[in-house]
């Protein structure tokens, strides 16, 4: 049976593109079909694409990624897949932007070493990464706030003929979808405004 190379890329919104990582994967000759695609956040691995793919990596088999960070970006959860994926699935892993971080070369003592100090390093740099941006985040929000930029949906006000119209909806004169439409309401700002 012939190992198998498998692709793994991860961007963290639908808004983003991963075009570069499969890019990456299409040079090394991984056949589209064996790349798997992730559009979540890198903070945990409950992630579809991502858990689809270790259940079919066998060992000897190949996992390739582009960095280290669209493995994840929690420290421990890294060094906990890698392990897996390494020890337990006995699969091979190879990050395209890392060369030392690839299981398949140097299985002697130092080079495993090498590269768990190396995976050691990076796994804490991509944590660390994610807590600046959501420190970044935070502080960018606050700066706005500050500003008086709101955020949220905007409060949608009361129609004045609010009262009439829903005395007669309710009274059963008219329809729901014609009271909404009176009122110029979508559905739910309408059921919420009779609730409250």
């Amino acid at each position: 049976m012939n190992n198998k190379i498998f692709g793994y890329a991860r961007v963290s919104s639908k808004e983003q593109n991963e075009e570069r990582q499969i890019n990456a994967f299409k040079e090394m000759n991984i056949n589209e079909r064996d790349i798997y695609i992730d559009k979540q956040s890198g903070k945990d691995f409950e992630r579809k694409q991502y858990n689809i793919l270790k259940n079919i990596l066998r060992e000897n088999d190949l996992l390739v990624i582009k960095s280290i960070d669209r493995l994840g970006r929690n420290y421990e959860m890294i060094m906990n897949e890698w392990k897996d994926i390494t020890k337990n699935i006995k699969a091979d892993i190879f990050v395209i932007d890392m060369p030392l971080l690839d299981t398949r070369n140097n299985k002697d003592l130092l080079g495993t070493f090498i590269s768990d100090l190396v995976l050691q390093i990076l796994s804490y740099v991509a944590e660390q990464e994610r807590t600046f941006i959501k420190a970044r985040q935070k502080e960018g929000i606050e700066s706005a706030k500050n500003k008086g930029i709101k955020f949220g949906r905007p409060k949608i006000e009361k129609p004045q003929n609010f009262d009439i119209v829903v005395n007669m909806w309710k009274n059963k004169e008219i329809k729901s979808k014609e009271a909404m439409e009176l009122l110029n309401l979508k559905p739910n700002t309408f059921y919420n405004m009779v609730k409250n």
